[in-house]
């Protein structure tokens, strides 16, 4: 029977049939896994209802957002720049975009502590806070990272990026400015082959602006490590798509005519709306290609429950007690999860449910740090103590127990015991001992992902 048009697609994404090709085909089926992946989480609805969560949080923390971030550049003479950045930010929408910044402006430099009392000054600050505090929880998500950053981290990591982060915009804008006024500058810019490049680059300056703000996010916001090289990729990606954006959403501003008829004076507040979600979207698409670029394991399952049959289960928590009981016999080895996926290459979706029973019964534990550990002396952990875990973890959801067939029931028993038999009284540190020690790319892997000391 001929194959549909979606299982041919994915023959063709997953397989090797482009990567036979050479360099060209295995660039190419990269690309078009990447793209899948990101298009595939995009249409499953959870990215665009998140950035939508961000575009309402955005309305109600947009004015002591600013009004904290010009409190500290007044302070120091330099708030000009940034609200500069702010009519560029707007741009796309035209003339309304001025206007909508020269009311937001005028709010900002109305909030004055003094006029406002104890509690209203809390609750600006609350506001701003959780706006940084949002953005954290959307990247988090999409890192599957589960747990946030706890109260004390929370309060000075982001008022650090409240204080540091406009300061560094203006820095770098200052020296954007001051390197055009050089000498050499002048003399290149009036070249004829050099000039126009230099040109061309200080146009696309605000892009890579935006670039640079999308990989610090990507880098520092979300509550796991998140290596440079693909913070960098999708930073720059998310810059190519917004870049891409404003000239195709300036285009829609200036010929749509029809919608100022039909929504009159409400046009340019939904037109404000859709500018907002659009940038919203672009920043967690980004942030979904590079964790992607940084997990590739998850580049085919993506947030799909994985199905693991028994056998793989087995062998799983196996694997996964044996590598705990290496590391923790080399003082100078640490395994997190993100290490154990990286050294078994399943995605830690599929490692977190054997991960949780194994802890269940008593036989892995977590420390403080993330590190994984042998819940009791490796010497009283027996093999068959860890089959049982996955031979007999699990439910069928109704509170009455299984009418299983007598002759089924005893079958059943016998596979258990034929399965527990073949390790026999075989404990954790005699499969240690005969495993042998961690192997190069183990232990590599182990240093590449060393838990955070957060």
């Amino acid at each position: 029977m001929k194959a549909n048009p979606i299982e041919q697609l994915n023959e063709l994404i997953w397989s090797d049939v482009l990567e036979r090709q050479g360099r060209i085909g295995r660039i190419v089926a990269n690309l078009l896994r990447y793209l899948y992946a990101v298009l595939r989480d995009i249409f499953s609805g959870q990215i665009t209802m998140r950035a939508m969560s961000l575009v309402y949080t955005t309305l109600l923390s947009i004015v002591p957002l600013l009004a904290f971030s010009f409190s500290v550049l007044k302070g120091l003479g330099i708030h000009e720049k940034l609200e500069g950045q702010m009519y560029l930010f707007l741009e796309p929408l035209g003339d309304r975009g001025v206007e909508i910044t020269d009311n937001v402006m005028a709010l900002v430099y109305n909030v004055n502590g003094r006029v406002l009392g104890g509690v209203s000054l809390a609750f600006f600050l609350w506001t701003a806070i959780s706006m940084v505090q949002k953005v954290e929880e959307s990247l988090n998500y999409v890192w599957y990272v589960s747990e946030p950053r706890s109260f004390a981290r929370r309060f000075t990591e982001y008022m650090f990026v409240l204080m540091i982060g406009p300061l560094a915009i203006v820095i770098a804008l200052g020296m954007i400015t001051g390197l055009q006024n050089q000498d050499i500058v002048k003399y290149l810019l009036e070249n004829d082959i050099v000039g126009p490049l230099f040109v061309a680059t200080s146009k696309l300056m605000p892009y890579f602006l935006v670039a640079g703000v999308f990989t610090f996010l990507y880098w520092f916001m979300p509550n796991t490590r998140v290596r440079l090289v693909p913070a960098l990729l999708g930073g720059l990606t998310g810059g190519f798509i917004w870049a891409s954006m404003v000239i195709i959403f300036t285009t829609f501003v200036a010929t749509a005519s029809a919608r100022q008829a039909v929504y009159a004076s409400f046009a340019i507040a939904i037109v404000t709306l859709i500018w907002l979600y659009l940038n919203w979207l672009i920043l967690l698409i980004g942030a979904q290609l590079a964790f992607y670029v940084q997990n590739p394991a998850y580049l085919k399952i993506g947030r799909q429950e994985p199905r693991l049959s028994n056998s793989v289960r087995e062998r799983l928590a196996l694997n996964i007690m044996l590598l705990v009981g290496r590391t923790f016999r080399d003082p100078a080895e640490r395994l997190s999860v993100q290490a154990l996926s990286d050294t078994l290459q399943i995605p830690s979706l599929a490692l977190a449910p054997v991960i949780q029973d194994l802890q269940s019964k008593g036989l892995l534990t977590t420390s403080e740090k993330g590190e994984l550990l042998p819940a009791r002396e490796m010497a009283r952990i027996q093999l068959r103590d860890i089959l049982e875990v996955t031979r007999c973890e699990g439910e069928t959801g109704s509170y009455r127990e299984p009418a299983w067939d007598p002759y089924v029931d005893a079958l059943g028993e016998k596979l258990d015991d034929a399965t527990l038999s073949a390790v026999g009284s075989m404990t954790l540190s005699e499969l240690v001992d005969a495993a042998g020690p961690l192997s190069g790319a183990d232990s590599a892997a182990g240093d590449s992902h060393a838990v955070n000391e957060d």
